[in-house]
This record gives structure tokens, C-alpha cells and sequence, in this order.
């Protein structure tokens, strides 16, 4: 019988456009405990291309030692199950009796997943994962955590009331080029940062398009409701199934895909959750293919403690497919130097020199040159394709879901980018400035 707390529970994510099986809040009950050496099972909700490339690669980096296999999938297009299953076929990291399910309902309803890795559309990843948590599942969910505050209030709040590990995409968060900028800064070495310039630039035309799967995708082959969750009810368009990225509300485009990696470092390195304000341009000034995502864009944030408007710093974002030049950047300023996250290099480049500081009866404030520690080659039994990065975060995840300690990108720091990034997004669309009110935890518009 499902009592009166569980009812509400349904009711809540229902009414964010998640769907929920009976079976799935009692899940956890029944939910084998995980021991040291018991095989942990993963489910995939979503088998993307991110998921292909790069998070496969990385959970077969760590899958033998620590004992994990993915034990099926679950995607609304049935080529999606079909290749999936085809792919995990004779891997020593998949379960020989691959599940296919059409719906995370189906999924989440077996009792052979103990954990799931959510690699869905943007805007579907927070209610995924508030749906997966709730069912018992530990989570590992791709970046942008959420496009909508509400959705990120939804999964936020989810994930604070289980006891499941849950990591955001925020690799940099397990990289060691980054544990070591932060180790700096959090020392006092580094100073006060004054400044962040980051940039993001490709020349693609064809970045986040799809045009033959465009043309192959039938909506009877998969179920445009499910996927369209709690967005308008449209009529069915394969572009915004499989080109979600370059359309609204579906995702916010760069600041979701792009910004939403680098802007977490700022608060991770500065200890802030969230911006004060923000003000952001752009447009489609290239590529006019029907995309409603902007082709470039800016935005200036101002970060700095809500109770002492008298601290702070800014950072200046920028990215654009139009032209590489610049690639991308991670720029971290203090009046004593800079710490360059490309060349892994920190420098007195800009500090306070003697000659200026003298008039003022300062002394010079000059960085030493040294280089951050990049960490050695990750181990692997075979050349798989993941990149360092994501290996290293997967792999956190894996470990967490052992030990039961909390995960280097729990979900409080995708809520954090997310706020970041839907700021940026309201300001791009409204033209105006945007703020953040800490208190009520709520976007002002000035």
C-alpha cells in the first residue's frame, strides 16, 4: 500500500514532468546492499554520444579493479537500445544478459541496477536524476546539472534527502592540474583573485548537428511525450530531439554545454556559490541554419561575498563557432601574477612591479615561476579513448559508491552552475542584468 509521504513524493516529480513507476520507491528496499566485493551494476539512461566517447572509455578504465558492469540501458529510441546492445556485445565490462528498456520507468523497476549514469538531453538530466535517487540508484549525471531553476531546486532537493552518491559531469573537479591551482590559491599564496578571463572558441559549423540521424529518426520509433517532459507539448521535430543543443528551452547552448564546466572552477577556487550579478551579449551572426542558440557569446559576472559588496572580482566569459583563434582559455588573475590553466604554468605576468608600486610607497608583488603538478598517466588495461580528465572523475565516482563518502562534484555543485548559467541564459535573453538573491535563493531581474 503506498502511503501518504510516498504519494506526495510521486505527486512532486509528476508535476516536474518526471515519470514514476509504482515500483520505483520501493526499490531501495529491496536493493541488495553493496559490499566490498560485490559486482556493483550500472544502468545507462541515455546512450549518447558523450556517453560513447568518452564515458564508456572511463568506466572501463576502472571496471575490473573495482568490480562494476553495466547491466543494460534504457533510451526512447529503440536504435538506440539496439546499438547499445551491439556495443556493451563481448565487452568484459557488461553483463553477458544486456537489458534493453524503453523508459527510465522500465529501468529503475528492475532489481539488477544498483546505480545508473544519466547522459540524457540538457534539459532532462536533473529530473532524471531526482527520479533516479529517489529509486534507491546512485548517480553519476552530465553537466549541465539543470537549465531551469526549478528543475535544479527539484533534483537538489531529491538527492539531500537519500543517502545515494551522486556526481555531477564537473571533471575538472578530479583533475590534478586543478587540485593543484586550488591548493594555491586556498593557501594564500596566490592572493586575492582580482580577475577570471575564460574563453571557449571553435570554428564548427557542424558542432552539436546531426544532419543524417536528422533524417533517419522516425517519431514512432521512439516517444516524443517522455522526451519532451515538462517543456510546451510541440509537434514532433528531430532536430529538437537530436539537435537539442542548438534550441531553447531544450538547452541554453553554451553557457550549459561550455560555461557551465569553467564557471564551476570559480566557485570551487573562490568558495562562492554563486555570482552576485551578471550581464551577457550575443547572437547567430554565422551560422543560420534554423538554430535558435546563439553562435557567440559574452557575459561579465561579478562574484564576491553577498554581505561585503566592498570585496570581489569579476570574470569575463566569452565563446564562439565562428573562429578558433584564442581556443580555450582559463585565466586566473591576482595582483601579484597570474595562474594559466593551459600551459599548467603559475607567473608573475601582470604583478605589481617595483617601479609602479615605489610612488605609492608599496612594495612589488611578483609571483614565483612554477609549474602546477598535471598528476601521472592514468593505467590502463588497453587504449581506450577516455580522456585523463573524465577517467579520473569517473573513477571518483566508482570509489565513492564503495566507500559512501561524498563524491569530488556532489549534486550541490551542479546546482551552483546551474544558477550560474540559467543567470547568464536570462541575461543574454532579456538584455538585462541579472542577480542572484541568496536568501530566497531566487533570479532577479534589474
Amino acid at each position: 500500500m503506498t502511503s501518504r509521504r510516498d504519494f506526495l513524493k510521486n505527486a512532486t516529480l509528476a508535476s516536474a514532468g518526471v515519470a514514476v513507476g509504482a515500483n520505483a520507491f520501493s526499490a531501495a528496499s529491496y536493493r541488495r546492499i553493496v559490499g566490498a566485493n560485490d559486482r556493483v551494476r550500472v544502468g545507462i539512461i541515455g546512450f549518447s554520444d558523450r556517453f560513447r566517447s568518452s564515458l564508456a572509455p572511463s568506466f572501463s578504465d576502472h571496471a575490473k579493479e573495482l568490480n562494476f558492469e553495466f547491466m543494460g540501458v534504457s533510451d526512447l529510441w529503440n536504435r538506440r537500445r539496439d546499438e547499445a546492445e551491439a556495443f556493451m556485445k563481448g565487452k568484459p565490462y557488461a553483463a553477458t544478459e544486456f537489458a534493453k528498456a524503453r523508459n527510465n520507468e522500465e529501468l529503475l523497476a528492475r532489481k539488477d541496477v544498483d546505480a545508473v549514469i544519466i547522459s540524457t538531453a540538457d534539459f532532462q538530466h536533473a529530473l532524471h536524476c531526482a527520479e533516479a535517487v529517489k529509486s534507491g540508484r546512485d548517480v553519476y549525471v552530465e553537466k549541465p546539472f539543470a537549465e531551469t531553476l526549478e528543475d535544479a531546486k527539484v533534483a537538489l532537493k531529491a538527492v539531500e534527502a537519500s543517502k545515494q552518491i551522486v556526481q555531477v559531469g564537473s571533471q575538472r573537479r578530479s583533475a590534478p592540474n586543478y587540485w593543484a591551482a586550488y591548493e594555491y590559491i586556498k593557501s594564500g599564496k596566490f592572493g586575492d583573485i582580482t580577475t577570471v578571463e575564460m574563453t571557449w572558441n571553435v570554428n564548427q559549423p557542424g558542432r552539436w548537428r546531426r544532419k543524417e540521424l536528422v533524417s533517419q529518426i522516425r517519431k514512432e520509433d521512439t516517444d516524443w511525450t517522455r522526451f519532451l517532459m515538462n517543456r510546451p507539448k510541440v509537434e514532433w521535430n528531430p532536430r529538437y530531439y537530436l539537435e537539442f543543443r542548438l534550441f531553447y528551452p531544450y538547452s541554453s547552448g553554451i553557457p550549459g554545454q561550455w560555461m557551465a564546466h569553467q564557471i564551476d572552477t570559480v566557485h570551487w577556487f573562490s568558495g562562492l556559490d554563486a555570482p552576485r550579478n551578471v550581464v551577457a551579449n550575443g547572437g547567430i551572426y554565422t551560422w543560420k541554419d534554423g538554430r535558435t542558440n546563439v553562435d557567440t557569446f559574452s557575459a561579465a559576472f561579478e562574484y564576491g561575498p553577498f554581505d561585503d559588496k566592498s570585496k570581489g572580482f569579476q570574470v569575463i566569459y566569452s565563446s564562439r563557432f565562428n573562429n578558433e583563434a584564442g581556443g580555450v582559455k582559463e585565466y586566473y588573475y591576482s595582483n601579484g601574477g597570474m595562474i594559466n590553466l593551459d600551459t599548467n604554468k603559475i607567473t608573475s605576468e601582470g604583478g605589481l612591479k617595483e617601479r609602479d608600486a615605489k610612488g605609492m610607497g608599496l612594495q612589488a608583488n611578483l609571483l614565483p615561476e612554477m609549474s602546477l603538478k598535471t598528476g601521472d598517466k592514468i593505467a590502463t588495461d588497453a587504449n581506450t579513448g577516455a580522456d585523463p580528465m573524465t577517467s579520473l572523475h569517473m573513477r571518483n565516482w566508482m570509489e565513492c559508491i564503495r566507500s559512501r563518502k561524498e563524491s569530488n562534484a556532489p549534486a550541490r555543485v551542479g546546482f551552483n552552475h546551474s544558477v550560474a548559467n540559467i543567470m547568464a541564459t536570462q541575461a543574454l535573453h532579456t538584455g538585462k542584468r541579472v542577480s542572484w538573491d541568496p536568501k530566497k535563493k531566487e533570479i532577479v531581474l534589474s
